[in-house]
């Protein structure tokens, strides 16, 4: 499962570095790297993007994951390039960059929009798999979020628009409720697609969002 994510705008970026004239630059080995938005050869070309708007680089770097416990000793490892900059750009998820930011006293600048956490279907094709809503009912859908992947976020089956295992709203992708009652139908638990589903309770996992292990 992968976070994933896309390159924001250079317009956008020059933005964020108004009155920021040293970057370091920070990619990921893993996530950014898979989708071709953080990885080796983007934060290379980002180094040259920055320096033709007349940004200095003090220095770049690909942390094998960036949102994990390695982010830390990377940063004490690039200290020295760090510190002669005045921000990081982090080409990594969101996730990323508040990790960082709890690691270190400077700006850290996101270089990508996170979109979503999707699995990989095939080479650099991926989908949505789960909207993190708090309330899974992937027991009574074959293991497919009707919240993920349909487009109205539809509970209690297929809207009058879907044609052929269609969806109306992108006719290039597979009806969320066509692919459930396939999967039921499989599986000989059809009887499923008559159970009533409520609407989502968007309270049950109120915002800023935590979660303690004990």
């Amino acid at each position: 499962m992968k976070s994933i994510t896309k390159q924001k705008s250079l317009e956008e970026i020059e933005q964020q570095l108004e009155g920021l004239e040293r970057a370091y630059i920070i990619g990921c080995g893993t996530c950014a790297t898979m989708t071709r938005t953080g990885g080796r050869e983007e934060v290379v070309d980002m180094q040259d993007r920055l320096q033709g708007l007349g940004k200095m680089v003090t220095g770049w770097t690909v942390i094998p994951t960036a949102c994990d416990e390695m982010t830390e000793v990377s940063l004490k490892e690039n200290s020295g390039a760090i510190q002669n900059a005045n921000c990081i750009l982090l080409m990594a998820c969101a996730l990323g960059v508040h990790r960082v930011g709890s690691y270190i006293d400077k700006p850290v600048i996101p270089a990508l929009d996170t979109l979503f956490i999707g699995l990989e279907d095939g080479p650099g094709d991926f989908h949505e798999v789960c909207a993190q809503c708090g309330q899974c009912i992937l027991g009574q859908t074959g293991g497919i979020c009707p919240i993920a992947r349909c487009h109205k976020r539809l509970l209690n089956g297929p809207c009058g628009g879907t044609n052929n295992g269609k969806c109306e709203v992108d006719r290039e992708k597979d009806c969320a409720w066509t692919l459930i009652y396939r999967r039921l139908k499989e599986q000989g638990r059809l009887d499923l697609m008559r159970k009533y589903h409520p609407v989502k309770n968007s309270q049950v996992v109120p915002r800023p969002r935590m979660a303690r292990i004990l």
